[in-house]
């Protein structure tokens, strides 16, 4: 058997269903994963990860690669592993990380009561809870360019949220503040390198604030959120994941408030709309 072969299995196996969100169940024969949640966490076929694990699908691509190591709650030594055995070049420091560490996923999964999201430092979602999706539409609904919150805001516009005039300004400064202090640290980085010149092409707000030069970043702000409740005035606060340039970003109301009483419901209307995703 493969390296390659070896790790995905032992790796499968240690994985608890309970913490990605599955059933335990009785009477199962693993601890770990079945191959069938496997894939359906990684978004593959059935018949692919038995390939994989008999060494007979050979050259999986960086994407399944990628998906493999966050389905698999892998850390970042481990994901390069990961990579390395499968023949694959371990993801370069040079490049916008967007690997899910177990630590932030088990951040995700245990404050549910607040709406969360994690962003890469280009601002591309990559991972949410169900309550960010009630508040803030479901990410799923958006592929490609479309989920890079930098994208949205110069090009769509606010799409359901308003500032005030003050937080308007500084939230948008420092979205582009906070994108050029990335192309900085992942000089490498195609994906980013595009997003920037696409967005200077067709977002002339967005290419005037480029033009200043500033750098910074993003941390915090108010706004109004427009949700099937009626509108919401939430702080956003920016965690920074150390090691992983990730964003963990979290939507707060103030206790005792109009506001948080919106939240409390939709906690409850809004997750039931979502349980079919």
């Amino acid at each position: 058997m493969s390296e390659f072969a070896s790790v995905l299995r032992s790796w499968r196996d240690r994985v608890r269903p309970e913490a990605v969100g599955l059933p335990a169940g009785a009477g199962r024969r693993t601890s770990g994963l079945r191959r069938e949640e496997l894939a359906a966490l990684a978004g593959v076929s059935v018949d692919y990860v038995v390939r994989l694990e008999q060494g007979r699908a050979t050259n999986p691509s960086p994407q399944m690669l990628g998906a493999l190591a966050t389905a698999l709650r892998l850390s970042t030594e481990e994901r390069d592993h990961l990579f390395r055995v499968a023949g694959a070049a371990a993801p370069s420091r040079q490049v916008v990380p967007r690997h899910v560490t177990p630590g932030v996923q088990r951040i995700v999964d245990r404050l549910g009561d607040v709406p969360l999201a994690v962003f890469s430092a280009a601002h591309d979602i990559v991972l949410w809870n169900d309550l960010w999706a009630a508040v803030s539409g479901d990410p799923e609904r958006y592929t490609g360019i479309e989920r890079n919150i930098v994208w949205r805001h110069f090009v769509h516009g606010h799409d359901g949220v308003a500032w005030d005039d003050t937080h308007q300004e500084e939230f948008s400064s420092d979205l582009v503040a906070d994108l050029r202090a990335a192309v900085g640290r992942y000089p490498a980085d195609r994906d980013l390198a595009a997003l920037v010149a696409r967005l200077r092409r067709e977002s002339p707000e967005f290419e005037r604030r480029w033009q200043t030069g500033r750098v910074a970043e993003h941390r915090t702000s108010r706004k109004t959120v427009h949700t099937p409740v009626g509108p919401i005035e939430i702080d956003c606060d920016v965690l920074s994941v150390p090691g992983g340039d990730l964003r963990i970003v979290v939507y707060t109301t103030v206790p005792g408030t109009e506001d948080a009483a919106k939240l409390d419901l939709l906690r409850v209307t809004g997750l039931q709309e979502l349980t079919p995703r």
